[in-house]
């Protein structure tokens, strides 16, 4: 049965009697902060040290209410604050739901129409479209084949504010997580809500709360488990946590671990050839525009790396690695290549560095020589045959820059471009090996027509295909624009979810107060907040079936080392490939790769392939091995552990 949810709890700082003019008061205090937190959160304050009189929010609503008398007779921060009241005021109303069915309506029209131009088996099709209890602004495809989503406890259901709880300290601001598992469609029994620990933040005011750990880094260990780092603290245009937790697939449990010696809002983590997960930048303790230079490194040097399913790293601290990581932008893309090395692309042009893990040393590298800061877009590692990749393609980012920039060998040099510049989108690796980048919008928050003004450009809906040979090429169209914390996953069936961006979900909601019971691991309705979208590839409509991947090992493969797999279609098998989970956020995965395996041997139903040469070429963990025909059509994938103990 479909229950209302209980009406929202007033934030922290609006916790008053809500009676008479008091409702105004509420919403100054706490609603209004909602407008001026995305503006904090995504824009950033002004630099310490700046001039007073430069304006310290810089949300269009709040700017409009700004007045030049209040700041000369009031003082500048006197005077927002009159400002933020205002512009309290005239936001009271809500967006109306009639308003959000009719764009979904629209956009679903428009998706049908614009998609009749394309062909299912050379472009490819959205074909499920169903309802979600998280936003998905974090995904991890899990060894299980379970997908784990998780995000935050919305604080607004306005796609014109800011619905995250960036500015809100206390039980308010909180995480949450759910399981969704492919296998069980998208029925309440498909979904799981796994929500972190419960944990008091060392904000002053002893309100225990699930962990907000929306907008951390995260990456998989060896055994499978996620590790987790950073999170929101609140406040402060966005305070970074010193969080440092651990998902266990195989128990569907989470673990809290001693915190690191930085907070970090915005971080990345990648895992390198030694099982060990590097962490890097990030907004720290003291609010945003303190991004921390320092490194550390999980679990510490002293601790084992965790290799088996039972593996579960608890008290495990963090150390610091040896050399400073001093990227200024929130983010970077960070890849193990097989080289062993770390490479930290910036988001700015000049901050380019490798790292040694095993040295602990850093090295400059060339600059991005497009000259341009390249905001939230997607970067991905290319293909290499069975070595493992030894370059990665830079792309998106720049709304006016469609180029892609491929790093190789300590050089940069142009690769053939998209389309058109999009920021947010986030680029695949297929088990083809050719990539599709899906989502995207103009910038932060910005669809093509203004900050928090969610009318989508109806392009950044459009997916973009590129071939062997490099060449891009448009395709069909998604639902909903997805921009902002969007996320694609290829799922283990060959098919690629997407999902994310909490704004357009709210925008487009029939029901934006939608519950359902029945979730496992909760204990009454949930609100379903959030939106899945499949999109099949082309080699799913071109006919013929595909291969079959009956039994692949289910012990640790060392590498090197030869192993067997069996399939009743083993006469149509022309290739094999491995091809890592995808763990992504804010359009940066630094789990995803792509190898060969070759085929020594081909004998009945059985073939024996030969797994990648060592841990700098793929590194130790969980991977999917699908087999492809001579169409170039997968196989469903099975799951095998490389270990290097094997």
């Amino acid at each position: 049965m479909s229950l209302s949810p209980p009406r929202p709890r007033p934030r922290h700082g609006a916790r008053r009697r809500l009676a008479g003019t008091a409702v105004v008061l509420a919403v100054t205090a706490g609603t209004l902060l909602s407008s001026v937190a995305p503006a904090l959160a995504h824009g950033g304050p002004a630099a310490p040290g700046a001039d007073d009189l430069t304006p310290h929010v810089d949300s269009p609503r709040v700017m409009a209410e700004l007045r030049e008398d209040e700041v000369a007779a009031l003082g500048q921060e006197h005077a927002e604050e009159h400002a933020r009241m205002r512009a309290a005021i005239r936001g009271i109303g809500d967006y109306p739901q009639t308003t959000r069915t009719n764009r979904y309506n629209a956009l679903t029209a428009s998706q049908a129409d614009r998609n009749k131009a394309f062909a299912p088996e050379t472009f490819g099709a959205f074909n499920q479209y169903f309802d979600s209890p998280d936003f998905g602004d974090h995904v991890a495809l899990l060894p299980t084949g379970k997908v784990l989503l998780f995000s935050f406890e919305r604080i607004e259901t306005n796609p014109e504010k800011e619905p995250a709880p960036t500015q809100t300290t206390g039980k308010e601001n909180a995480g949450r997580a759910f399981l969704w598992d492919p296998k069980k469609n998208y029925g309440p029994d498909a979904f799981k809500q796994v929500n972190p620990p419960v944990v008091d933040m060392p904000d002053g005011l002893g309100e225990q709360r699930p962990a907000p750990f929306f907008c951390s880094g995260h990456s998989f260990l060896p055994n499978g488990m996620l590790g987790v780092f950073g999170g929101n603290l609140g406040g402060n245009g966005g305070t970074g946590a010193k969080l440092s937790l651990i998902f266990d697939p195989w128990t569907e449990t989470w673990t809290r671990n001693p915190d690191m010696s930085v907070g970090r809002w915005y971080p990345s983590v990648v895992t390198g050839a030694d099982g060990r997960q590097l962490i890097m930048s990030g907004q720290s303790e003291l609010g945003y525009g303190t991004p921390t230079p320092v490194v550390e490194r999980f679990p510490a040097k002293p601790f084992a790396v965790p290799v088996q399913k039972t593996d579960l790293p608890t008290n495990t601290p963090v150390d610091r690695f040896k050399v400073d990581a001093p990227f200024t932008t929130d983010y970077p893309h960070l890849f193990s290549l097989n080289d062993g090395n770390i490479y930290g692309f910036g988001r700015q042009a000049a901050e380019q560095w490798k790292f040694d893990p095993v040295a602990e040393s850093r090295t400059d590298l060339a600059a991005r020589p497009d000259g341009r800061k390249r905001n939230y877009g997607s970067a991905v590692l290319l293909p290499n045959g069975a070595n493992g990749p030894d370059s990665a393609l830079v792309l998106g980012g720049d709304r006016d820059n469609p180029s892609t920039l491929r790093f190789s060998n300590g050089t940069w040099t142009a690769e053939k471009s998209r389309a058109f510049g999009r920021t947010q989108d986030d680029t695949v690796l297929l088990p083809t090996g050719r990539l599709m980048t899906v989502n995207g919008a103009y910038d932060i928050r910005d669809y093509g027509n203004g900050p928090y003004n969610p009318n989508a450009d109806l392009k950044y809906r459009q997916i973009e295909l590129r071939d062997d040979q490099g060449n891009w090429q448009l395709g069909p169209v998604q639902r909903l624009p997805r921009g902002y914390h969007s996320n694609a996953v290829v799922l283990p069936d060959g098919r690629v979810l997407v999902t994310g961006d909490e704004l357009q979900q709210l925008a487009n909601n029939t029901d934006v107060n939608r519950t359902v019971s029945g979730i496992p691991g909760t204990t009454g309705p949930v609100t379903m907040n959030g939106t899945i979208e499949i999109y099949e590839p082309a080699y799913l409509h071109q006919g013929g079936g595909r291969p079959d991947l009956d039994d692949a090992p289910t012990v640790p493969i060392g590498y090197d080392k030869k192993f067997t797999v069996s399939s009743s279609t083993s006469d149509q098998v022309v290739k094999a490939v491995l091809l890592a989970p995808t763990t992504s956020t804010h359009s940066v995965n630094t789990s995803q790769r792509h190898l060969d395996l070759r085929i020594t041997s081909q004998a009945g139903n059985r073939l024996q392939l030969q797994a990648p040469p060592d841990a700098k070429a793929a590194p130790p963990g969980w991977y999917m091995v699908f087999l492809l025909n001579g169409k170039g059509v997968p196989s469903e994938a099975k799951w095998i552990q490389l270990s290097p103990s094997a």
